[in-house]
């Protein structure tokens, strides 16, 4: 397998980690022997578990001595819960090392110096386009902004509305659309929604499967409002991740409630995602667009002082996807998380 192969195989990794290893980076790694076979593959295990290289060691085991490894972020160099990977790697003696973003955490940046002192071929910015905008972006931006990434969901007919005058709003989209958020659900730090929506439509903010059943990892439900949860809600039954209720209306203090995450979605009616507009914390945009015309009842983003197309909130187009009758659109900020690292 060459270079670019297997770095594509550890991007693959690096998703399981997801949700899993916050605040640590969703890191993937693989360990090619010699004779350029696969003999490990490894992900960032939960905090205070291996990383990702230590994991591909493992699986491969003597293979790893001579062989190559490939990292979609640079081996860290310091000890904190674990051994720092660069030294990990050197003992396990692997020739080359090739890894896809240079760590932008001084405290832990300068494995690449350190492999190359000890004589081990070292080549980074491999694919580092890809992995930047991949599992790695959450944790970018946090490094960045000192804060995690911000998506906005919006499901909505092809004129922007989410709910019927009556109030009637499921299903907008088809199983295809639903079952593609449940997964991007189970790679999430949190989910945030606002009193309103918990009261009214009594969600359970679950990550599940196509046939029913939960996703390993759930990510915190939040609840962001003054209005306290009835007490069957089932926002506080133990099927998904932890409740977690902020006693506020600005966003920023459910941010502040999350030290730890990575990534959080806001699933929340027009208000809650305006108000997450309005402060400028939006870094991405998921709108599931079903092909349907509703003609009136609930827009679904609501912006306080907008009055001009001056003052719109304006996003570039990153991917447009099918899923199945529904189309997927993937908005996200101009500027790269890293690109002010």
């Amino acid at each position: 397998m060459d270079i670019a192969a297997a770095m594509v195989r550890a991007v693959e990794a690096s998703y399981a980690a997801m949700g899993v290893s916050s605040p640590n980076p969703p890191v993937g790694a693989v360990i090619l022997a010699a004779d350029g076979t696969v003999a490990g593959v490894g992900a960032t295990q939960p905090p205070g578990g291996p990383h990702a290289e230590v994991m591909a060691l493992r699986a491969a085991g003597d293979a790893a001595r001579g062989g190559t490894a490939i990292v979609t972020l640079e081996p860290c160099n310091h000890t904190g819960r674990t051994g720092p990977c660069s030294q990990a790697l050197i003992e396990a003696g692997v020739a080359e090392v090739h890894y896809a973003v240079s760590d932008p955490n001084p405290v832990a940046a300068g494995g690449a110096d350190t492999l190359r002192a000890a004589g081990i071929r070292v080549t980074g910015g491999v694919a580092a386009d890809v992995v930047e905008n991949g599992p790695l972006r959450p944790w970018l931006t946090r490094q960045r902004l000192g804060r995690p990434m911000v998506t906005a969901k919006i499901a909505a007919g092809i004129d922007g509305r989410i709910a019927a005058p009556d109030g009637t709003s499921q299903w907008i989209t088809g199983p295809a659309a639903r079952d593609h958020a449940h997964e991007q659900r189970s790679r999430l730090d949190a989910i945030v929604i606002g009193t309103g929506t918990a009261r009214a439509d009594n969600p359970t903010l679950t990550a599940r499967t196509a046939d029913g059943g939960l996703y390993p990892h759930q990510p915190a439900r939040v609840v962001l409002g003054h209005r306290d949860l009835p007490a069957d809600a089932n926002l506080r039954g133990d099927t998904g991740g932890p409740l977690v209720q902020v006693d506020s209306h600005d966003p920023a203090d459910v941010l502040a409630a999350l030290p730890d995450a990575l990534w959080v979605l806001v699933e929340g009616g027009p208000h809650i995602l305006g108000a997450f507009f309005a402060a400028d914390l939006v870094d991405e945009v998921h709108a599931y667009v079903a092909p349907m015309v509703l003609g009136a009842g609930r827009s679904s983003v609501e912006i306080p002082g907008v009055t001009t197309l001056g003052d719109a909130r304006r996003f570039e187009t990153r991917e447009v996807t099918t899923l199945g009758n529904d189309v997927l659109v993937t908005l996200a900020r101009s500027v790269r998380p890293s690109a002010q690292v």
